[in-house]
């Protein structure tokens, strides 16, 4: 059956790589408004335009850069904080003391905090600690004496750097432990499926050789056993299923990735339609029979393409449950309502019913019928199924499905 990855991409980063990247643009344009409103007072203002040129072509140059941390790369990282204190510490040459000694900005101004935040979002709390030590000694140098409005910025960023950096190490924490965990439901999923699939095709098969050679005794009696003993084996395994290890993205710039497989085709290899709606009776038509009646409304009852498949193929396992269960001569009854909100399905069989504390049994057997192929399949698809049955009075297997239901997990495969 062919199949498709699907590839689910999750980063809570890239909308704070974007933030940063318009930050850097704003604090760019911002810097500059501020020397132009002030040109006059600079004694020496061609060192700041000089420096305001190289900021301005840097700035756009370089806005790929800061895209995402693969693109973030350290040699960008410390040319970027270069070019931030190299700012700072050419202020005293660019402008008054008076006015540096009144608390004016340097030359860069808010633009080098944009350095620090890479820094942080690149590597974490420890990186923008790191980046905001050279920050913090050329703004003390750059002011000549750490007054305290000065102590109180270079606290500032450190702690706000800090404090970002740390934000970003636990959202990848959570990312990871969220892809792991979307991963291990969808390989929760894909297991119940393939038990479905094999427990309505291979287990069948499986048992019915293993009653009919006991029948025939001989070598069909050999075989038989045979047959017995693997279905026994292949319930074990599908009952304790396989979980792939989780593919989670080996560069954090890429954010968590959860791979699927998708079903492209159905059993007779035909594309799935995804487009439109089917109509449930036709898909249980092929059911009904001498012994198994079907009634149902005179008008379509139409649902999504995976809902109605995984509809009549829960119906199919409450049948094949009869047959074996029941006995061949044990007849059905399939009622099929379609109400304003939901679909019900009732499978009514006159079999002597099922034991109390069966069902809990059989599944620890490892024998999913109706975990599996009957509750399994509706709760893909958004519905429920309830079995109620009476020893001596037969057995009623009623399934719901929502009339009009949400993209559910049958149509999301």
């Amino acid at each position: 059956m062919p199949r498709r990855e699907r590839v689910m991409r999750m980063s809570v980063e890239l909308p704070l790589w974007r933030a940063l990247a318009g930050y850097r643009v704003l604090t760019m344009l911002y810097a500059v408004g501020l020397f132009a409103t002030a040109y006059d007072r600079f004694p020496r203002p061609w060192i700041a335009v000089a420096y305001y040129c190289v900021l301005c072509v840097w700035t756009l140059a370089t806005l790929p850069r800061v895209a995402n941390a693969a693109s973030c790369t350290k040699r960008f990282l410390a040319v970027d904080l270069a070019l931030a204190v190299t700012g700072i510490l050419l202020t005293p040459l660019a402008d008054t003391q008076a006015r540096i000694a009144d608390d004016g900005p340097t030359l860069p101004s808010i633009w080098t905090a944009g350095s620090v935040l890479a820094f942080a979002l690149k590597g974490g709390w420890r990186w923008a600690a790191l980046a905001s030590t050279p920050v913090a000694v050329a703004n003390l140098i750059e002011r000549g004496s750490p007054a305290r409005d000065t102590v109180h910025n270079v606290i500032l960023v450190w702690v706000a750097s800090i404090a970002i950096g740390y934000v970003v190490e636990v959202a990848r924490a959570s990312e990871r432990t969220l892809a792991r965990a979307l991963e291990i439901e969808a390989a929760t999923r894909e297991r119940e499926r393939l038990a479905r699939d094999i427990h309505d095709g291979v287990l069948q098969v499986l048992a019915m050789v293993q009653r009919r050679g006991a029948v025939l005794g001989g070598e069909a009696a050999e075989l038989g056993r045979l047959a017995g003993e693997q279905e026994v084996a292949l319930r074990t395994l599908v009952s304790g299923g396989l979980v792939p290890v989780s593919r989670v993205s080996q560069d954090v710039a890429d954010g968590a990735v959860v791979r699927m497989v998708d079903d492209e085709a159905d059993e007779d290899g035909a594309e799935r339609d995804r487009s439109g709606p089917v109509d449930l009776r036709s898909l249980l038509a092929r059911w009904a029979g001498s012994r198994v009646s079907l009634a149902e409304p005179g008008a379509p009852v139409l649902l999504p393409s995976g809902v109605a498949r995984e509809m009549a193929a829960a119906v199919g396992a409450a049948l094949d449950n009869v047959r074996r269960h029941a006995g061949e001569d044990a007849r059905a009854w399939i009622l099929v309502e379609d109400e304003p909100e939901c679909v019900l399905v009732t499978v009514r069989d006159d079999g002597p019913g099922i034991p109390e504390g069966r069902l809990a049994q059989a599944e620890g057997e490892g024998r999913l019928g109706v975990a599996q192929s009957i509750k399994g399949r509706l709760r893909d698809i958004g519905g429920t199924a309830e079995l109620v049955s009476v020893p001596g009075q037969g057995t009623e297997v009623e399934l719901k499905v929502p009339r009009n239901p949400k993209k559910t997990k049958a149509e999301s495969r």
